[in-house]
């Protein structure tokens, strides 16, 4: 029963079976003085930097690589839930076109954009801004012209003596 199989080298769990994992270290000295701390030379021993180990993100100098990014951060210019960044917001668009055609709506259609642009990060902020400025001026040329209107027909019915050419 205490057949090894070929080529499986010694049994483990006898005595002098297998090596030791942790050999002995050769001690410099005191193992209870103090030690330097790590990255400082050792008086006895001289500086002794670790071969091919560079500080992630740093370049020579200490001065951060400008296109490191760190673990678990996406990479530049990613917007979550799909958007894509660059492209101009078509509603700020439209609240600009729709400011000329139809005022009411270019109002709306730029607080949606200003929302959208929030969210996404498109660019398109200042043509929502623009559309969203002349809508309201429309709007409120359009209100002072209609209550004009409204104004100037009630006061001539009322001058004209109701009836007569």
């Amino acid at each position: 029963m205490n057949n090894p199989s070929p080529g499986a080298g010694p049994d483990p769990y006898q005595p002098g079976g297998a090596p030791d994992p942790y050999p002995p270290q050769p001690s410099g000295g005191d193992p209870y003085q103090p030690q330097p701390p790590y990255g400082q030379p050792d008086p006895q021993q001289g500086y002794h930097q670790q071969p091919g180990y560079e500080t992630p993100g740093y370049q020579p100098g200490g001065y951060p690589d400008p296109g490191y990014q760190p673990g678990g951060y996406p990479p530049p210019g990613y917007q979550p839930g799909g958007y894509q960044t660059g492209g101009t917001n078509v509603m700020a668009i439209l609240s600009l076109v729709f400011a000329f055609v139809f005022s009411p709506a270019g109002i709306v259609l730029g607080h949606l954009a200003k929302k959208q642009i929030r969210q996404t990060g498109e660019q398109g902020d200042q043509l929502a801004t623009w559309g969203l400025v002349l809508s309201y001026i429309f709007t409120g040329i359009s209100v002072v012209v209609c209550c004009g209107a409204a104004a100037l027909g009630v006061f001539g019915a009322s001058t004209s003596g109701g009836g007569g050419y």
